[in-house]
């Protein structure tokens, strides 16, 4: 399995609305850490990781400790552009395959707002989804930090009615990042890829 990790790094995520009064920056720091180590047990390799706001930085290869470092190159501040990073992503994940790796790639977005333009991230998701043949090659899996209400109705409606947007397949699931603790990678890969 491959996995790319796409993380908000907006302003809001200063919020400080998570346990033990944290941000939700602070907070997903050591979930993703954790993930990332979960992570390399099933690609020695490590992961792709995205930091995005306004604009996106991509990172290769990327193993748990590494994880540590990318955190603090980064500050939360600006929008929430993903409908790009997903492109880019996409893109990569595209090539990956077309140069003969037929693994299952597990894509997942942390965020905690709805992003800046909704269309552009559903009409992302449809394109991709008519790139593979089935559900077993590729799941996406929303992550949801803190609770904005709009966050909230835009994720289950991607999870809910992609395919009425003209997806081909459903490939979307979504998590809150409390739910996320409390499942292993395994489980959270189950989830994304069965539901």
């Amino acid at each position: 399995m491959k996995c790319t990790l796409i993380l908000d790094k907006s302003g809001s995520m200063t919020i400080r609305d998570q346990k033990n009064g944290r941000s939700r920056w602070e907070a997903c720091k050591e979930a993703i850490t954790a993930l990332a180590y979960k992570a390399e047990q099933k690609d020695a390799e490590g992961i792709t990781l995205y930091m995005f706001a306004g604009r996106f930085k991509r990172y290769e290869k990327v193993t748990a400790p590494k994880v540590t470092e990318i955190y603090e190159e980064n500050e939360p501040g600006g929008g929430t552009e993903l409908g790009d990073v997903l492109e880019d992503a996409f893109e990569f994940i595209s090539k990956r395959k077309a140069s003969g790796t037929n693994v299952p790639e597990l894509v997942l977005v942390v965020t905690d707002g709805e992003p800046d333009n909704r269309e552009s991230v559903s009409q992302s998701i449809a394109r991709m989804s008519h790139k593979i043949k089935d559900r077993s090659e590729l799941a996406i899996s929303f992550i949801q930090v803190g609770t904005d209400p709009a966050a909230s109705e835009f994720l289950k409606t991607l999870d809910d009615d992609l395919t009425k947007a003209g997806a081909a397949l459903d490939i979307v699931d979504t998590i809150t990042l409390e739910e996320m603790e409390d499942y292993s990678l395994t489980q959270v890969f189950d989830k994304a890829f069965k539901d």
